[in-house]
């Protein structure tokens, strides 16, 4: 895979602190198909965002995103409606992992304050970059590790391990 296919590009959908897992996958609706509940995403915090988010859109939030039980429906959701990454200056553990599993890329994001709503970003997974296109100004990240980015290239866990599988037949 080309360096320029590791290339985000979006708008930035701001969160604050604590955002947490019923807030990004309310209970009240996880009996619905997948793509129903994702329609239900953050609403609490941001009733719009389920109908305005675009593909390819980052999330930029700050500490413990992800805080709360361990539904991966919340990252999945996320996934559903096409958000490209997360930002965040931390991430609770699960909520991390599930992310990554399901091949939506997650990274730590130190300067995440100094992002306004809807400011274009640009995100280098490779080369651990973050450009904000709307100020022209650019900070250095923790780039995502080989291994992980694998996963992701993949599609996320479950592909990724299909994928060893099939190629372990052919041997």
């Amino acid at each position: 895979m080309s360096e320029a296919q590791w290339t985000l590009s979006g708008r930035a959908w701001i969160f604050g602190d604590d955002i947490d897992t019923d807030v990004l996958a309310p209970g009240a609706y996880l009996k619905l198909p997948a793509e129903e509940a994702a329609r239900h995403c953050l609403e609490a915090v941001a009733p719009q965002f389920a109908q305005q988010v675009q593909r390819g859109d980052i999330v930029v939030a700050g500490a413990n995103f992800g805080m709360g039980s361990s539904r991966e429906q919340a990252a999945q959701a996320l996934k559903i409606l096409g958000v490209g990454a997360i930002l965040a200056r931390g991430f609770a553990r699960i909520f991390y992992r599930n992310a990554i599993n399901l091949g939506l890329p997650a990274l730590f994001f130190p300067a995440a304050a100094e992002i306004a709503a809807r400011d274009r970003l640009e995100v280098e997974l490779l080369q651990g970059e973050v450009r904000n296109v709307t100020t022209r100004k650019t900070y250095r990240i923790e780039p995502v590790p080989p291994h992980l980015l694998e996963l992701l290239k993949d599609g996320g866990l479950m592909p990724h391990l299909l994928k060893k599988r099939a190629g372990e037949r052919r041997t």
